[in-house]
């Protein structure tokens, strides 16, 4: 099974010390040996990525607990914008349906109410064999 086909992971990044920093994110196969998630590009794990881009990923639980049974999948990373994002959010969308259009929106509005602009971005996780 790819780690793609989880509904959720525990992305492990790295910060600029090596401390390991985990959060659960929704994940989606992109083509052979990628997948990939969106996020805020000002997210700390956006953050992370672009200084230290080697990541770690396990199928988890909503709250980002490891899932017995499952091994540790190590990769890289790479944010992604314009029609990668694009392509991202489409394949993110049709898996998760009514729960991804509820955050999004939930997003909108609040960055309306914040006055800020989206930043979302994607991130490409190349897989090591």
């Amino acid at each position: 099974m790819s780690i793609g086909e989880n509904t959720y992971v525990s992305l492990t990044t790295f910060t600029k010390d090596g401390r390991k920093k985990n959060c659960p994110v929704w994940i989606v196969d992109l083509k052979e040996g990628e997948v990939g998630f969106t996020t805020e590009s000002t997210s700390w794990k956006a953050k992370r990525i672009m200084k230290t881009p080697s990541v770690e990923l396990v199928a988890s639980n909503s709250r980002g607990e490891p899932l017995d049974g499952h091994n540790i999948v190590k990769g890289t990373a790479e944010l992604v914008f314009g029609d990668e994002f694009q392509t991202i959010q489409k394949k993110v969308k049709k898996k998760y349906g009514i729960q991804f259009t509820l955050i999004v929106g939930f997003g909108r509005m609040t960055r309306f109410i914040r006055r800020k602009e989206n930043s979302s971005c994607g991130v490409v996780i190349t897989v090591a064999d």
